[in-house]
């Protein structure tokens, strides 16, 4: 097995790694392991043990499946090495997600115990004003990956005579050609629609980003508000970075379609781009934290005098959203950083219908 492959699965596996183990010391701090408490609860000595038991069980884990990994991969080629990847990986997800269960359970049983975290007065904190901030950065830089893939599709069409009949499709880490395709209007448009599918998925993240539900804190409203749109415009400005930066990586294999471009570099500039995307993810949510929650100093609380509405029976095992009654399509996730979806409204389902047809679509019909 090629040494660079074992490095660009390395480079997939840490970040995802850290993402998972360091999850509940990034969320928001009135809630933990999927279950609501008072925001001066969230430093209590029982709730850090857990906090350090759930990331300690996560990280052997994580050993173990790296371990696996690089003893079985030996002399081994490169598609049992994907499939064992896949597989890994899938495990990984899932004896982690069995890991969080027992700590959202535990963390049920606690609250249970003290009922005063429940019967201070609960409040919904709504800014009227929150919708006229700038929470994201402008829908028309997306312009620019747009004209990214334009510019694509015209030195595609412009070029067509020079694409050979039979053109390399993928590659192994050795250079090597896998996989190849044939030539036909259809075949070479592939990566530009594809382009232009992920151009308009970016986009409609920014919108989510915008649109979601918002989340103040009862305790401290004006603070958690200033986080709230810090939050919001940060990862916007990612999504927008990490989108223009990947419609411009997939120019590079459409080129090679009709110049002399190195193999090697086809297959390194993915990898520089992942490393990237991986670290910058990472850094943005040790600095921000879920909802802003690690920005700068928290203000003074008036002793949890009120706490955020009680909305744990729509929260199914802590990570589902399952409210009729509320209108918002998007909000925040409860265990994690990002947004999830309110499982109960119907354009939630449509939305994700589309943009998964579409993903295994598109590459199917263009073929």
């Amino acid at each position: 097995m090629n040494s660079s492959m074992i490095l660009l699965l390395l480079v997939i596996m840490v970040p995802m790694y850290i993402a998972l183990i360091f999850v509940p010391y990034w969320t928001r701090k009135t809630e933990s392991f999927g279950v609501s408490i008072p925001e001066e609860a969230f430093e209590r000595a029982d709730l850090k043990k857990m906090r350090k038991t759930y990331a300690w069980l996560t990280s052997m884990l994580a050993v173990i499946m790296t371990a696996v990994l690089l003893l079985t991969a030996r002399g081994q080629d490169e598609n049992f090495v994907g499939i064992l990847f896949a597989i890994l990986i899938s495990a990984y997800i899932l004896a982690s997600f069995i890991v969080y269960l027992i700590f959202h359970r535990q963390m049920k049983e606690l609250k249970s115990r003290y009922p005063e975290w429940t019967k201070k007065p609960q409040v919904i904190t709504v800014n009227t004003q929150f919708r006229r901030q700038k929470l994201t950065y402008s829908n028309y830089w997306y312009i620019i990956p747009f004209l990214i893939s334009i510019v694509t599709i015209v030195i595609t069409l412009i070029n067509y005579q020079q694409i050979p009949a039979r053109f390399p499709m993928q590659y192994n880490f050795s250079g090597e050609v896998t996989n190849w395709g044939t030539k036909s209007y259809r075949s070479v448009m592939l990566m530009p629609i594809i382009q232009i599918y992920l151009t308009l998925l970016f986009l409609f993240i920014n919108v989510i980003i915008s649109k979601a539900k918002q989340q103040v804190s009862a305790e401290n409203p004006e603070e958690s508000l200033k986080h709230n749109i810090i939050f919001r415009r940060r990862w916007s400005l990612f999504t927008l970075l990490m989108g223009t930066g990947l419609i411009a990586m997939l120019m590079l294999p459409q080129l090679a379609l009709i110049y002399p471009i190195n193999t090697q570099l086809q297959l390194y500039v993915p990898i520089v781009y992942v490393i990237l995307v991986c670290a910058g993810s990472i850094i943005l949510s040790v600095t921000t934290g879920q909802g802003g929650s690690r920005i700068g100093k928290k203000a003074a609380m008036e002793n949890g005098k009120v706490i955020d509405r009680d909305d744990d029976r729509y929260w199914k095992l802590g990570v589902f959203y399952f409210n009729p009654k509320d209108p918002a399509i998007f909000l925040e996730k409860r265990f994690g950083v990002g947004w999830t979806n309110n499982w109960a409204h119907p354009l939630s389902w449509i939305f994700i219908i589309v943009v998964i047809g579409l993903a295994f679509g598109l590459p199917f019909w263009l073929k």
